[in-house]
């Protein structure tokens, strides 16, 4: 006879902030949390999603756009939000693989870069690599502003804007063409108690732990060496299983007698 189950796998989805604030609290050995503790606590999770961000790459929030070239212009910015982008007025024009118009904000990073030819997601589109290089790299170009085919990129890190930099410059037989860009996108702010996160369920576990650890600071800090481990184990096991697998091929190795 076979078990019965719940036959759903939301949990991850409907574990809202007030639940996971719970759970992280119940860990220390604190219940009834109110208040200031619960502003608190929102407040360390929120800097928990930054520091994750200094981690490196999350792949749940992978994204992908098209950027429209301009002839003669070599920066296209990527506004924080929709307000800055507005206030700015300079954000680039961006389109999703369907070829319509869509609004992209919070870039943290562009990972890899091509440029496309033809028109977005027809039968004969083309893409063709773009090089990601280093500032120094592009400093040391002499003419920034020289017309061609853009085949490198850099790309410009600020607090509100992220800035993408082509080079060459698109002269006006590659205005027609786009930059397709995969980039990271920030991890959404916590907000109100009865929302969920913007966090997949393999990276519940240690969003949980995590949260325990940064409280500990504050509230049981006899506790932190303990909720450090616990948090460090559970991120690992969370990034292994977040990864970008491929293809494995085992070649088996060849012996030469005599040589």
């Amino acid at each position: 006879m076979a078990n019965t189950t719940s036959g759903t796998t939301t949990f991850g989805q409907t574990f809202t902030i007030d639940e996971i604030v719970e759970e992280a609290f119940e860990r220390l050995g604190i219940q009834n949390v109110s208040g200031y503790q619960l502003k608190s606590s929102r407040r360390s999770l929120n800097i928990l999603f930054q520091e994750w961000g200094n981690r490196g790459i999350h792949y749940w929030e992978i994204r992908d756009t098209n950027i429209d070239l301009v002839e003669g212009q070599d920066t296209y910015k990527l506004y924080r939000s929709s307000a800055e982008a507005t206030a700015a007025g300079d954000q680039a024009t961006t389109k999703n693989n369907a070829n319509a118009g869509e609004n992209v904000f919070s870039v943290s990073d562009v990972l890899e870069s091509q440029l496309r030819a033809n028109t977005i997601g027809s039968t004969d589109q083309s893409d063709t690599p773009m090089t990601k290089i280093d500032r120094s790299t592009y400093g040391g170009l002499s003419n920034k502003k020289s017309k061609g085919t853009p085949n490198q990129y850099w790309v410009e890190r600020f607090i509100d804007r992220t800035v993408i930099h082509v080079y060459p410059t698109p002269d006006s037989t590659n205005a027609a063409k786009h930059v397709h860009i995969y980039y990271i996108k920030r991890i959404d702010d916590v907000g109100d108690y009865t929302n969920a996160t913007d966090v997949p369920f393999r990276f519940v576990p240690c969003m949980v732990s995590g949260l325990a650890y940064y409280l500990s600071m504050k509230y049981a800090p006899q506790l932190m060496q303990g909720m450090k481990l616990v948090y460090e184990d559970e991120f690992q096991r969370a990034l292994a299983e977040d990864g970008s697998a491929s293809s494995t091929y085992i070649t088996p190795k060849t012996y030469y007698p005599g040589t």
